[in-house]
């Protein structure tokens, strides 16, 4: 099956709330006669009932080769080899009756034998020579599709399986195979028609019904899918899987308040994966409860060790710019105690939410670790030199500030920032005359209006000295 997760309408639990508070009644549905109705009866009455009852006592002849007195006795033979349980043997005897002119009932046996003896290809060819010689050979069509499903051969099988509807057959399981068929070939409209089909026919099985709803999911029609997957876990309320996809549909409805619920119920019932705990995760920080957001992100990197970090610390970042700063720091802490493998990119991130998180708390020496350890992790960092160079010249260490300006002004990517830097400090200096070179080249590399008139007026500002 397809599996495939967080987009907002007023929920019905607003509405339900709203007509109790004024008083309205709830609409009940109608109940159901317990006898037929009249429509309902006339179905198994008039002319074309009349002519499938007599019907359906002949043999349906139309789509099973006739065989021949001595086709059926050469045909026992093999039944016997059967019987004893002796494939090869009966392989073997019909190896001698299975010709390009015998009747398409020997390479139907073939098939069936190769296919207990689970070789697929050999069954494969042996079912196609029979439909060859019999085009409405409904079993062999069934069987071939069967193989060709097991094989992967999506394509070929639910052309196999829709020969057998065509041919007035058709069961839930075979439609349910059609339906998979048509999903793993990205038809989700004949998938969804499929597995209405087989629910139709077997609507106690919850896998066709599991199909119907992702082919629902997959064409964005979310509030069907939903429907559909509550009704399952009303139904089967131990099953952890089903509650983790109404939880993705109730999510992407922005039905938020009943996937919180979804995906909890999926970790009690021992089915939570970093997926899980990740969504549930973006669900509490949309709802700003981001201690409850941080325990979930954690979650996903305890219970699986090979889950990437980036989804934490994406919402790091966002719990950050969020002011949620001692949530954001036990986000990292917690990112770094699960992950002692993290890579250089994921070091530079947790070092700049550190940064921030120093700058936001007016802690200068923890703003100075952090971006020294940038700058030692990476030496071409140029957003980290500028910033450790304007540190250095709130402390009042000038030279040093002047000496990081530098080395960020050698990484093309910030040498116009570092530039203009530079020369602003040079400017709170009164060093005017220093300071224009750098700042005509910073407003040369990037022309921007604000830098252009400050430009300006520091020209002026010299001018006058």
């Amino acid at each position: 099956m397809i599996r495939t997760s967080i987009y907002r309408v007023l929920s019905f639990a607003s509405i339900a709330a709203l007509s109790l508070a004024q008083g309205a009644p709830k609409p009940e549905m109608s109940p159901r006669p317990q006898e037929l109705t009249p429509a309902e009866r006339a179905v198994l009455q008039g002319p074309e009932f009349e002519r499938r009852l007599a019907e359906s006592y002949l043999a349906d002849s139309d789509i099973e080769p006739k065989l021949g007195p001595v086709e059926r006795e050469a045909l026992t033979k093999v039944m016997q080899f059967l019987s004893a349980e002796q494939l090869d043997e009966a392989l073997a005897e019909l190896a001698t009756l299975a010709t390009p002119d015998s009747n398409a009932v020997y390479d139907f046996t073939v098939g069936n034998l190769c296919y207990q003896k689970e070789r697929g290809e050999d069954a494969a060819k042996a079912y196609q020579i029979a439909v060859a010689k019999f085009p409405k050979y409904r079993r062999a069509w069934a069987n071939l599709g069967q193989v060709q499903y097991r094989a992967g051969d999506f394509r070929a099988a639910r052309r196999a399986f829709a020969r057998v509807i065509e041919l007035g057959g058709g069961d839930a399981v075979l439609y349910g195979l059609l339906g998979v068929c048509h999903a793993r070939c990205a038809d989700d409209i004949a998938a969804e028609s499929a597995f209405r089909m087989a629910s139709l026919l077997a609507p106690e099985t919850l896998d066709w019904k599991m199909g119907l709803a992702e082919s629902l999911f997959r064409q964005r029609r979310f509030a069907d899918a939903a429907a559909l997957f509550r009704s399952m876990t009303d139904q089967r309320p131990e099953r952890a899987d089903l509650w983790k996809f109404e939880g993705e549909a109730q999510a992407m409805l922005g039905e938020s308040a009943r996937a919180v619920e979804c995906f909890e119920m999926v970790g009690r019932l021992g089915g939570a994966n970093a997926a899980t705990c990740n969504n549930l995760g973006d669900l509490y920080a949309s709802q700003q409860l981001y201690d409850l957001a941080v325990t979930s992100y954690l979650a996903a990197l305890r219970v699986d060790p090979k889950a990437r970090t980036d989804r934490a610390l994406r919402a790091a970042k966002f719990l950050c710019a969020n002011g949620a700063l001692l949530e954001t720091r036990a986000l990292v802490d917690g990112v770094e105690q699960h992950r002692s493998d993290l890579g250089a990119g994921e070091k530079k991130d947790i070092l700049n939410l550190r940064a921030s998180i120093a700058v936001a708390q007016g802690s200068s020496e923890a703003e100075a670790s952090a971006l020294q350890q940038l700058v030692e992790l990476d030496p071409l960092d140029g957003s980290s030199l500028i910033l450790l160079g304007r540190y250095h010249e709130r402390t009042g260490n000038v030279e040093q500030a002047v000496f990081q300006f530098e080395r960020a002004a050698g990484v093309a990517a910030f040498e116009a920032q570092a530039k203009l830097s530079h020369g602003q400090l040079l400017v709170r200096q009164g060093k005017y005359q220093d300071a224009l070179p750098l700042l005509r080249r910073a407003v040369e590399l990037q022309p921007k209006e604000a830098w252009q008139k400050y430009l300006e007026q520091v020209e002026g500002a010299s001018r006058q000295r």
